[in-house]
């Protein structure tokens, strides 16, 4: 029977429900295989993301500002609707269903949109703007088609995003050390699955959609998340599938009315009368901090539905353990808050950034390089910042200071500072591009400066992005 035990994973079950066999499920195999979805969901979002602009403004008319609200807008409900797939994920379907609902929603999306944009009757009229023409914009019915296509991807992203990393280490296990240490390069190859497929998306496939046609892009990333589906399917019996333990957007829900509801009670001086149901192993002791959700622990007349061995009304009184965990996340929110200036700079790169791309010289000999193919220096500035951190300043540090790298508050403050010397390089470019433009005359379709002088404010946001966005999701998790 021992023997039997120790080739089970405690928290984990298969496809059938029953206990997950370590030697027939989860491993490397199974977290491969769900890598392909990651990188077909990031060669769709970004390729789409940071050459759209081009395309509202070329081909269906909308002005330069309209423009990047959309692909603001787009890219900001694809991470809010995040928190709606980490919802139904906890609380419903689980993380396998998620990913398959949500990669095949990403699929008939990125289809919809190869549709809308090889359909003349989905754009307007072709027409070349100048000084004594305007062209007629695209029409409501028509942008109702592309916003359909839009934000049907942006609700795919959404589920993806909530579930893909998860569900890949849900498949080792951490009580065993050497499925703990490959959860770890788990992570590593992620993170390197993301950037290739951003990578790809801003070279190959922003080529494709100004050389060959955008439908033909857009196709090839619909059915490529549709094989990337298949592969993920095929590996249903082998994965392992974690109990489900509720929603932790419930769960903060939770303390907060029940803290709300018991405004008026006093918390008790002595902490230990406060509720806890929460095994010794993985209790989170009392702290000071935010008092006012203590009183979510308070145990009061009512808090058990019928008798006190039975479990209480998670509304109305919660474990301190919960309120604690509560109490981390409001810490959290002044960092998280510091990081939303940045991510209005990283919109900058995707929309403006890459119109001032278009306006200017492209050419390397005879091939000319795509406007939204500027921002592989973003990408490749974030890889070398990493390397360039791991490989001296750490250990640098590690040296001078005896500390192993920066914390990392002063990793989000780095982020900031190179971000701002980004939007200054930015800054600088614009004042030269925009005398450039009025020396040469409203007539002249492609500027006399060279393209490479947008390339500090690419590297410069990008290497913040390095410092900031490891930081943050190293929070979050």
């Amino acid at each position: 029977m021992e023997r039997k035990m120790s080739w089970t994973v405690a928290d984990a079950v298969d496809y059938k429900g029953f206990p997950a066999d370590r030697s027939k499920t989860g491993g490397w195999i199974p977290a491969a295989l769900i890598l392909g979805i990651e990188i077909c969901e990031r060669l769709s979002t970004m390729g789409i993301a940071v050459n759209l602009v081009t395309y509202l403004v070329g081909t269906m008319h909308l002005p330069s500002a309209t423009s990047a609200n959309v692909v603001t807008d787009f890219m900001g409900t694809s991470f809010l609707l995040c928190l709606l797939g980490g919802f139904l994920a906890d609380s419903f379907l689980g993380r396998h269903k998620t990913i398959a609902i949500f990669a095949i929603i990403q699929t008939l999306g990125t289809g919809t949109l190869a549709i809308a944009t090889k359909l003349p009757q989905l754009r307007p009229i072709p027409c070349h703007a100048s000084a004594s023409l305007t062209c007629k914009p695209a029409n409501g019915f028509q942008m109702g088609v592309l916003y359909m296509a839009l934000y049907l991807i942006a609700l795919g992203t959404g589920g993806l995003k909530s579930s893909v990393s998860g569900f890949g280490t849900d498949q080792f296990d951490e009580k065993d050390e050497e499925e703990k240490a490959q959860m770890a390069y788990f992570f590593n190859r992620f993170f390197f699955f993301i950037s290739t497929g951003t990578l790809m998306a801003v070279t190959v496939l922003v080529y494709l959609q100004d050389e060959v046609g955008r439908s033909w892009a857009y196709g090839i990333c619909s059915f490529s998340m549709f094989v990337a589906i298949l592969i993920f399917l095929s590996g249903t019996k082998r994965y392992r599938y974690k109990k489900s333990l509720g929603s932790p957007i419930v769960h903060i829900f939770q303390v907060i009315v029940a803290a709300i509801k018991k405004r008026k009670k006093d918390v008790p001086y002595n902490v230990e009368l406060l509720y806890e149901d929460t095994p010794e192993a993985t209790r989170i002791h009392h702290t000071d901090q935010f008092q006012l959700l203590d009183k979510a622990a308070i145990v009061a007349e009512g808090d058990f539905e019928g008798n006190v061995v039975s479990a209480p009304n998670p509304w109305k009184l919660c474990s301190v353990t919960r309120v604690e965990e509560v109490k981390m996340m409001v810490g959290l929110l002044p960092i998280w808050a510091t990081t939303i200036i940045f991510w209005t700079t990283y919109a900058q790169m995707i929309t403006f950034s890459v119109e001032q791309a278009s306006t200017m010289e492209r050419s390397i000999g005879r091939f000319q390089i795509p406007a939204g193919s500027l921002t592989v220096f973003f990408v490749a500035a974030i890889l070398i910042t990493l390397a360039v951190y791991d490989r001296l300043i750490m250990p640098f540090w590690k040296k001078w200071k005896g500390k192993p790298g920066f914390t990392n508050l002063q990793r989000i403050a780095i982020g900031l500072v190179l971000s701002t010397f980004g939007m200054a390089a930015a800054a600088l470019a614009e004042k030269k591009r925009l005398a450039v433009a009025r020396a040469a005359g409203a007539t002249t379709a492609t500027l006399p400066i060279s393209v490479f002088l947008l390339i500090p404010q690419f590297f410069l946001v990008g290497a913040g992005e390095a410092f900031i966005y490891t930081v943050v999701s190293w929070y979050q998790w």
